[in-house]
């Protein structure tokens, strides 16, 4: 069982920052590949960016190049720094893990994973 925890959302202008995280509650991610979602009003849940437990990383076309996914050294907390955002960034954010393993397309599957975090709102004002 894998508890998730997302922090670091909030309200920010367009062409700021945000750094998210989320925290693996009471054990590290060994072994787990994590992943970020977001859902905006009235969409459907899309990926973001996802990192394996081996360091591989994938980004959605619409982030790459913005937005950044690591890890922090003792394995417990993945992060999500987004850079230069845009008002169709907002969205609640949401961290889930899978285990790391299986094909690469995976890991940009939200029907792949297997246990969420309780999301985290971001708005990017114009």
């Amino acid at each position: 069982q894998v508890q998730l925890v997302e922090s670091g959302g909030g309200l920010v202008q367009a062409g700021g920052s945000l750094r998210l995280s989320c925290a693996a509650s009471g054990r590290t991610f060994s072994n787990y590949a994590t992943g970020w979602f977001r859902q905006a009003p009235g969409k459907e849940r899309e990926f973001v960016a996802a990192m394996t437990w081996g360091g591989n990383t994938y980004y959605a076309d619409s982030v790459k190049g913005r937005f950044t996914i690591s890890r922090d050294s003792a394995k417990t907390t993945v992060y999500l720094q987004m850079n230069s955002l845009k008002p169709e960034d907002t969205a609640v954010y949401y961290c889930a893990a899978r285990p790391s393993s299986g094909l690469s397309y995976y890991y940009t599957d939200r029907g792949r994973y297997d246990y969420w975090g309780q999301g985290t709102q971001v708005t990017v004002s114009s």
